[in-house]
């Protein structure tokens, strides 16, 4: 059988420069080894291969609990706790998943579309005619307040504030390339107190718990039926043997929404400004598309518009939020793409490195939404919200609110980019983010 192959630099070098710079790391790795190589940046272990072939990936997701498991997310363990979907294996993630999965589908989503295009007037309300913002705050503002009204539904109390504070100044400290860096190196998460760089996450975390466990002893104390956010619906949530879940349970699953939930749609409509602002020809046919529906559209209408989703879908392509899937380990001897592996052997799939196969995405690095117009593809050739037992499920709520707020904006506001820089990924934590933040100027409000 033959030995796959991979970067030869050791391994500690590698995890510096995968934390520098990624996607410069997978590129270079690629074009000498191929679809599937061994890179060593995550975790402890001498073998961590990254595949981006996808008949290999259906090959690994289809294989989910038999061949190949979902072991615990080391990686985010430290920030979502031990009773996380990203953390939880086998029958108790089946369970958990279970649990969390109806707030996310049918008409609970409806309810959420007027409460997305409020959230985003407000935002842009408070921005200042011809004077230069950062797109990925505002979106990150935005996104902020959705998923605290969705997920808990609060609404500017004391509460509400102090846990977007917090949480804000949690993911914030991920931009920094040192701080995320932590992520990759387990011995340097050590609390030294406030004023060292770990501990200083460790006090905003301890805060954070403090909030989330107040807010779930409130509303189990005073609980009501009719309430329609995430947490209400989780607290009347049993399982098959009836039971619901604990207070540690409720406060992983909400953490991981809260973290995963907020960061990751910013990021993908600050993306989407980007895109959309940098080729007029992009905004103008988006705007002609909106106006077919006329004044005052349904937002389930909004977000089944063709062009919209192909916009979304290819800001989602080009740049993921996230790179790699959730981590799977073999369970049994398997052969995979010819190479015959052992149990333990841990792989990624490669979510970057697939959307930029040329045999796929012709010309992968230039935007072109009308690539999903012409063809549909897989879950194997896109998948920016992973695949298998591990997919996001966030994913309808995500993809909702993506093309809700980029559509209320594109109607309502009349914006252009600041600046004409070449915008390119960023460290931010588990995730990557526009590294200048998208710098724009509101020039007018439309009139509705």
């Amino acid at each position: 059988m033959k030995t796959i192959d991979g970067p030869k630099t050791p391994q500690w070098l590698q995890k510096i420069q995968w934390t520098m710079d990624s996607l410069s790391f997978m590129d270079a790795a690629v074009q000498r080894y191929g679809d599937i190589f061994n890179a060593p940046v995550i975790g402890n272990t001498p073998t961590v291969l990254l595949v981006s072939n996808p008949q290999a990936l259906q090959q690994i997701f289809a294989s989910d609990t038999k061949q190949f498991t979902a072991p615990t997310n080391q990686l985010l363990q430290p920030l979502v706790g031990n009773h996380s979907l990203f953390v939880l294996e086998g029958d108790r993630h089946r369970r958990e998943r279970k649990l969390l999965m109806p707030p996310f589908h049918g008409d609970r989503m409806r309810a959420y579309g007027q409460l997305m295009v409020d959230v985003t007037e407000k935002a842009f309300a408070q921005l200042v005619p011809n004077q230069c913002f950062r797109a990925r705050q505002v979106t990150q503002d935005i996104s902020m307040d959705v998923i605290l009204k969705v997920v808990f539904g609060l609404s500017d109390t004391e509460r509400f504030g102090q846990l977007k504070q917090q949480i804000t100044a949690l993911t914030d400290a991920f931009g920094s390339p040192l701080v995320g860096g932590f992520l990759f190196f387990p011995s340097l998460q050590k609390d030294l107190g406030s004023w060292s760089p770990w501990g200083y996450i460790c006090q905003l975390q301890r805060q954070i718990d403090q909030l989330l466990y107040a807010e779930i002893r409130d509303r189990r104390q005073n609980y009501d039926s009719s309430r329609t956010d995430i947490l209400s619906l989780l607290l009347s949530a049993r399982d098959e043997v009836g039971e619901g879940m604990t207070d540690v349970e409720l406060h992983d699953e909400l953490i991981t929404l809260l973290l995963a939930g907020h960061e990751t749609t910013a990021t993908a409509i600050a993306w989407a400004l980007y895109w959309v602002h940098k080729f007029p020809k992009i905004r103008a046919q988006l705007l002609q598309e909106l106006e077919t529906l006329g004044n005052n559209p349904d937002p389930l209408s909004i977000v089944r518009l063709p062009y919209l989703t192909a916009v979304c879908n290819e800001t989602l392509r080009i740049y993921p939020v996230g790179v790699l899937t959730v981590p799977r380990a073999v369970k049994e001897p398997v052969e995979l793409m010819g190479y015959q592996l052992e149990p333990g052997t841990r792989l990624y799939g490669c979510i970057y490195l697939t959307h930029h196969r040329e045999d796929i995405y012709p010309n992968s690095k230039e935007f072109k939404p009308e690539r999903f117009l012409e063809r549909q593809f897989s879950p194997y050739e896109f998948l920016p919200f992973g695949g298998g037992s591990r997919r996001c499920i966030g994913e309808a709520l995500a993809l909702f609110e993506m093309k809700l707020v980029l559509a209320t904006i594109l109607q309502r506001y009349e914006l252009e980019l600041a600046d004409q820089h070449p915008e390119r990924p960023k460290r931010r934590g588990a995730t990557f983010a526009p590294d200048w933040g998208v710098k724009m100027v509101m020039r007018s409000q439309i009139a509705k």
